[in-house]
């Protein structure tokens, strides 16, 4: 405000002074003495203001300054998902209160217009998107918020806003428990109180079944908060429900599909006599030239169908430059349905298909002459990067269009993943772990054209570690006389 009054004053002086000779005038010049003596009072009042904002803006600055550390290696801070969702969330706080004070000096140089508007700041979508994905893993993996918090812990305020999340999802269990913890883990600087969550677990109680619960929390309410009619209303509402009071809510539902059952490693059919039947050996691709002295490290993870991990198929360093290559160009993944294409929840993740780079067409024909398979007609090289709780759940490769289908699937594992992650196919009931640097190759279609229901596989969510992979999906142009049609129905 003092700012604008300085202002004010100066274009008022300067209108008048436009419309006078002070030369022809003592007098003029005599008010010209008041004039100065208010510019300076509103030019003093104008620099206190600025220093004022100046150290309010250093203070903010310092406050920043000391949450901030520069982590030497970013994917192992953001290897639990926990720490990624709290970083995210402090990130968008920390972004905005940034901008915030600086938009209004930045603007008025030019200079740093172009790096504020193209700022890139995580939405409120983003984060309920991070809190998803911690419930996804609970799902999956049958965690408690104490079992996904084993690394880093959140606080009240961020363990409500995942409760929130999985209310508003209607996984009212999951909401139930992230409440309860919030409530276990409230301070006296928590933004959350002690009523709201209540409140809180009381719906999420009703609505999941557990009556009981509900009438016992909502007594607590009370007692907190005697005098509110609206919960004394409630709880003799929930007194006269005839809502039948089912499933304990504190105690997480075991049952499971055998897709979440393989991502837990409670299942594998390879037993001892079926693992003597697979094999490992140095291949040369169908006696490929290129492979005479130099045989590519084959290993037969399962047999019908055949899943072969070719190890050591790409090396460390073309990781590290396919990694940095992919990572500006990376948008969400996407899913075909009934012919198109479109973002949905079953599949978490960015990617990007690299077209017209040296290093993709070189891992490329290296995936041709493994597999002695054409890629003419193959798709580019598609290289993806799994977010918090991302997976991709049981789908086939092959697109079913009628002609010139996805025959085929390699699965090139660009990281390491310490727990989850696996490439698990439910219908054999095998897992397949990441390794990276190797990949793995099935066929999604018999040599007749049909569907091979069999490759029906799913990439399960990362519980800790970082996953990157990328994929090269083959099609059937070009390969009548490397794999020939068969008219048996059974292959």
């Amino acid at each position: 405000m003092v700012a604008r009054e300085f202002t004010f004053v100066v274009c008022i002086w300067t209108v008048c002074a436009a419309g006078h000779e002070f030369f022809s005038s003592t007098d003029q010049i005599a008010q010209l003495v008041e004039k100065k003596k208010d510019l300076l009072t509103s030019f003093s009042q104008y620099i206190d203001a600025e220093e004022k904002n100046i150290a309010k803006m250093k203070s903010v600055y310092l406050n920043l300054l000391l949450s901030y550390s520069d982590p030497v290696n970013h994917e192992k801070i953001m290897r639990d998902p926990v720490a990624a969702y709290k970083h995210l969330r402090q990130l968008r706080d920390e972004l905005i209160n940034i901008v915030n004070h600086i938009r209004p000096s930045f603007y008025q140089c030019n200079e740093y217009q172009d790096e504020l508007d193209f700022l890139e700041i995580p939405q409120p979508e983003d984060i309920d998107g991070a809190a998803l994905g911690l419930i996804r893993l609970q799902e999956i993996y049958k965690l408690y918020p104490e079992d996904i918090m084993k690394e880093m812990a959140l606080s009240a305020d961020e363990a409500y806003h995942v409760g929130l999340v999985a209310y508003n999802e209607d996984k009212f269990q999951h909401a139930f428990l992230w409440f309860l913890y919030s409530l276990d883990t409230l301070t006296e600087y928590s933004a959350i109180t002690e009523k709201k969550l209540l409140q809180s677990l009381i719906s999420s109680a009703y609505y999941f079944g557990s009556l009981s619960v509900a009438i016992y929390l909502n007594q607590q309410l009370l007692n907190i908060d005697p005098t509110n009619d609206e919960v004394r209303a409630q709880l003799n509402r929930l007194l006269y429900s005839h809502r039948t009071s089912n499933a304990d809510i504190f105690t997480l539902n075991t049952e499971s599909s055998k897709y979440e059952r393989l991502c837990r490693g409670e299942v594998d059919e390879r037993t001892s006599r079926r693992q003597r039947a697979l094999s490992c050996r140095y291949s040369t691709g169908g006696g490929n030239p290129r492979l005479m002295y130099a045989p590519v490290k084959e290993e037969v993870e399962w047999d019908e169908p055949l899943i072969i991990r070719y190890h050591d198929i790409i090396s460390d360093t073309e990781i590290e430059i396919l990694k940095n290559i992919s990572i500006p160009q990376l948008s969400r993944s996407k899913v075909y349905q009934d012919g198109w294409s479109a973002v949905s929840q079953h599949r978490v993740s960015q990617s990007v298909f690299l077209q017209d780079d040296p290093l993709s067409a070189r891992v490329s024909q290296r995936i041709a002459d493994a597999t002695g398979l054409s890629i003419e007609t193959a798709e580019p090289l598609l290289v993806q990067n799994y977010g918090i709780g991302g997976r991709f759940e049981p789908h086939y490769d092959a697109l079913e269009t009628g002609e010139n289908d996805r025959i085929a699937t390699f699965l090139i594992y660009m990281s390491d993943v310490e727990i989850g992650g696996a490439t698990v196919f439910p219908g054999i009931g095998v897992a397949v772990q990441p390794v990276k640097g190797s990949a793995v190759f099935w066929y999604n279609l018999y040599k007749n054209g049909e569907l091979d229901l069999n490759a029906y596989h799913a990439g399960c969510p990362v519980l800790l570690g970082n996953k990157w992979v990328a994929n090269k999906w083959i099609h059937e142009f070009g390969q009548e006389f490397r794999r020939p049609c068969s008219l048996s129905e059974w292959e």
